[in-house]
């Protein structure tokens, strides 16, 4: 009888997907921090900031309340969803329909419930590399075939329409995933480019999703939202980045209106709906504003210590440092292999980061991400202790 529990208690094979290696890294952090050991962490991409003041009293004030704080409906609390469309006005000058957008447990969510209301398995779904491993690897769970595109510096390493129509032509893609400002690179695509990008993908058939969590987070250029480019792409957002608000893990969706009954039929079944506290705390969010800038500023200033520090440390080459709050160097002139880079690094210099192999299979292992979300000190240590290292 336990042999035959144990037949069937196999894993499927849609869950074989591979690890989030950041998330590796950050568990041997925690190891050798609980030896007593000093690490500087720039593995993880969430800010060290958390969620602004005026969420916090609003949740405060929540909880004080009287009454329970049960379900809301399945797509998201009105009053939320009519503050997110408002800042699309407030940051792109869209008039967005309120309708439209769809309250998600995290981005995370958004990208599940996207890929399931416009894909079938089967379906090719293009994305780049380097990027967000879970984009592959969620689609990958639902049955569909990510089909890595490589970018490169001649793009500004960003997808293009020329590259995506040329994968197309060879087998058909039903999908393209975008992301600006980009995971792991920190890079962003253009206006110009991105539109370019979207009227390719739609002249063909291809269903864009926009993945735009990072959005606030800009420091070269302005951002542009798909959402000013069509009224078929599909964008995903979070209230992770620009507000600092990871563990309460809600985001949100801006969805054409031919996905929008799919959308909530899956919403309905897979969540019932989104945390309630979660929900007010990103209504209230939107007030922190003045807060939030502040933070922004302080990546700015780290992005500027990295900038001038880490040439002469040793790792002087790296791609274009645009927005979001990682830089992504090469290190082939020291290692062929980022995982065991990455793994000496943490044990030797106690600094932690992630290998370039989880963002991108291909070429990867000659990369490495260093997220500088924390103190103006840290990344200052962090320099300091990366040049003694590989100087040593």
């Amino acid at each position: 009888m336990l042999e035959r529990a144990k037949s069937l208690l196999q894993p499927s094979a849609r869950s074989g997907v591979p690890p989030f290696m950041v998330m590796d890294v950050m568990a041997a952090a925690a190891r050798l921090e609980a030896q007593g050991r000093r690490i500087v962490h720039m593995e993880v991409g969430q800010p060290a900031a958390g969620a602004p003041a005026s969420s916090i009293t609003a949740v405060r004030a929540a909880l004080a309340a009287e009454g329970p704080h049960g379900y809301t409906e399945a797509l998201g609390m009105p009053v939320l969803r009519r503050r997110i469309a408002q800042a699309y006005s407030q940051w792109h000058d869209i008039a967005l329909d309120a309708e439209r957008v769809v309250v998600t447990t995290g981005s995370s969510a958004g990208f599940m419930l996207a890929f399931l209301a416009a894909f079938e398995p089967g379906d090719r779904v293009a994305v780049p590399v380097p990027g967000y491993p879970p984009y592959r690897h969620i689609l990958s769970a639902l049955g569909c075939e990510p089909v890595l595109i490589e970018t490169n510096a001649a793009t500004r390493w960003a997808m293009t329409g020329e590259m995506l129509m040329a994968h197309h032509r060879t087998r058909p893609l039903k999908g393209v995933v975008v992301g600006s400002p980009a995971n792991p690179t920190g890079t962003m695509i253009t206006a110009a480019a991105l539109a370019d990008l979207i009227r390719c993908a739609e002249d063909a058939g291809i269903i864009v999703i926009s993945d735009e969590i990072y959005h606030g987070l800009n420091y070269v250029f302005a951002v542009q939202s798909a959402v000013a480019l069509s009224a078929n792409a599909i964008v995903i957002n979070s209230f992770s980045k620009y507000f600092c608000m990871t563990g309460w893990r809600i985001g949100w969706m801006v969805v054409p209106r031919s996905l929008l009954r799919a959308v909530e039929r899956l919403q309905q079944n897979f969540a019932i709906s989104v945390p309630t506290l979660s929900q007010i705390a990103a209504q209230a969010a939107f007030d922190g504003r003045d807060e939030l800038e502040n933070i922004k500023h302080g990546y700015e200033e780290n992005r500027h210590i990295l900038l001038d520090g880490l040439p002469r440390a040793g790792l002087d080459t790296f791609l274009p440092v645009d927005g979001a709050f990682y830089l992504y160097a090469e290190i082939s002139r020291f290692s062929g292999d980022s995982f065991e880079f990455a793994t000496r690094m943490l044990e030797e210099a106690g600094v932690a980061a992630t290998p370039g192999v989880d963002f991108d299979p291909i070429h990867g292992r000659n990369f490495l991400r260093l997220c500088y979300a924390g103190s103006s000190d840290e990344m200052r240590e962090a320099v300091e202790r990366i040049g003694v290292w590989l100087k040593g």
